[in-house]
């Protein structure tokens, strides 16, 4: 399909197979063939690249983000010239490239957009929607030569890019391009990859973390498909946060931010896994999304050595609590924990915790006001029979005890999601997988780590949520 530049054209569809890109003029004008003896119309030559045959190498990639495009393959990327003028835009031929419409869209591919190769300008904006208003993120380079998606494309997808640009006098130049993704050709929705959100929507303290569990593991050994997992797996909130996902296995990822969040943030979590091609994994199907709120910001904090517990409400404490913590044998676990649920009454047997039926150390006891904080059996709780120890000595079993008074006072007052950390202790250090909510005892530096993604692209700021009428009785 060629075409020269001085052509009107105001839609111009090339079409491969279930793909099509259409290039369509700018709004507010018709394009128009310049009259003899007209000053040049401002306009620079696009290069719209996409890859084909799997994706692009490493070297390839690196070669090509440097700017080097050129007609036809650019390793293994293929190119459309695409003309951007005052007026409208244009496909332009090519003798390399055969085929001036030939511009595959499948969406395993990355999506580059930069100007032709010694053109004079600059993009200046870039903007990709997909059919649902959706819009695809990406970057623009600090000297507006390329701009390239950063999130994935869904397979199945119509999009519409808006690219502004500058000319080399530095006249504004723009053009419009849709293009539809292939269909997947997966198998059946059921075995698409899939991610259900937790917690459950509600309430949470500041320390609570956002899990993602994939119907199916993506492993270690196939980043790229990692990466393309994370990038779909999306977290606004409001107020803006820097945080990361960790991949704690094949199947199981966690985002928190780099630091607790802030009080009253409002969370909201949404896959875009649906069409997005995963290699050999196959297709992303859809997910439910999730939304949760940050209460004020609880953090019970116990000093085991001084037998006390100082709890604080958004920085200002409010209770100090004589405590008693893991004698020898039993040491507290020290850390961060969270609190995992509340149970008014729950029956302890040290058989629970190895403690064999018989020996010295074996218990059976009715407890109130049990604050869990692991899986494996560690509470906050009251416990009227050590009393005289609280305070002044650590005799219990590895909980943390404190008068009944004291206990329903912390049950009252706690929530899931709230924040419990015991210092010198001398116990072991809390698992940040696998018992509990222990995330926070990771590093930043060691968090990003777990990240599919470099740790600049891992490390990101949360976009604002978008603010919501609350309607009122």
């Amino acid at each position: 399909m060629a075409m020269s530049r001085t052509k009107a054209w105001t839609a111009v569809t090339a079409v491969t197979g279930a793909a099509a890109l259409a290039i369509t003029h700018t709004p507010g004008g018709t394009a128009e063939a310049a009259p003899p003896g007209a000053a040049p119309e401002a306009a620079v030559t696009l290069l719209v690249g996409h890859a084909v045959d799997g994706g692009v190498r490493a070297d390839d990639a690196v070669w090509c983000a440097a700017g080097a495009f050129r007609g036809g393959r650019c390793g293994t990327w293929q190119e459309q010239r695409v003309l951007a003028t005052a007026r409208g835009g244009a496909v332009l031929s090519d003798p390399a490239l055969g085929d001036a419409g030939d511009l595959p869209t499948d969406s395993g591919s990355p999506l580059e957009i930069g100007l032709a190769r010694a053109e004079a300008g600059r993009l200046t904006d870039v903007t990709v929607t997909d059919g649902h208003g959706r819009h695809l993120a990406g970057e623009l380079g600090p000297d507006g030569e390329h701009w390239r998606n950063t999130e994935p494309l869904r397979a199945g997808e119509g999009y519409t890019v808006r690219v502004g640009a500058q000319d080399g006098r530095g006249a504004p130049v723009g053009v419009s391009l849709a293009f539809r993704t292939a269909p997947p050709d997966a198998p059946a929705d059921g075995n698409r990859i899939t991610a259900e959100f937790g917690p459950r929507p509600g309430t949470y303290g500041a320390g609570e973390v956002v899990t993602a569990e994939l119907s199916h593991p993506v492993p270690a050994d196939d980043p790229e498909a990692r990466a393309r997992v994370e990038q779909a797996l999306q977290v606004t909130s409001r107020p803006q946060v820097e945080g990361a996902w960790h991949w704690v296995n094949s199947s199981t990822l966690h985002f928190r931010p780099r630091t607790y969040w802030p009080a009253h943030t409002v969370v909201r979590v949404r896959s875009g896994l649906d069409g997005v091609e995963l290699g050999e994994h196959g297709y992303g199907g859809p997910s439910e999304p999730l939304e949760f709120t940050v209460a004020d910001r609880i953090e019970a904090v116990t000093d085991s050595a001084a037998h006390e517990m100082t709890v604080r409400r958004n920085g200002r404490v409010i209770r100090t609590i004589p405590v008693t913590t893991g004698k020898a044998g039993f040491l507290t676990r020290s850390g961060i924990k969270v609190v995992l649920g509340k149970e008014a009454k729950v029956r302890m047997r040290g058989d629970s915790v190895g403690i064999k039926k018989g020996t010295k150390e074996f218990y059976d006891l009715p407890v109130r006001y049990a604050t869990r904080v692991t899986w494996s059996g560690e509470y906050v709780h009251a416990a009227p029979w050590s009393v005289e120890s609280q305070g002044e000595e650590n005799v219990s079993h590895g909980c943390t005890g404190m008068s009944t008074e004291d206990a329903a006072w912390f049950y009252e007052t706690v929530r899931e999601g709230d924040i419990v950390e015991v210092v010198n202790s001398g116990g072991e250090r809390m698992d940040p997988f696998g018992n509990g909510i222990g995330d926070w005892n990771m590093d930043w530096r060691t968090w990003l780590s777990g990240s599919a993604l470099t740790p600049a692209a891992a490390a990101h700021r949360t976009p604002e949520a978008p603010t919501r009428l609350d309607p009122t009785t």
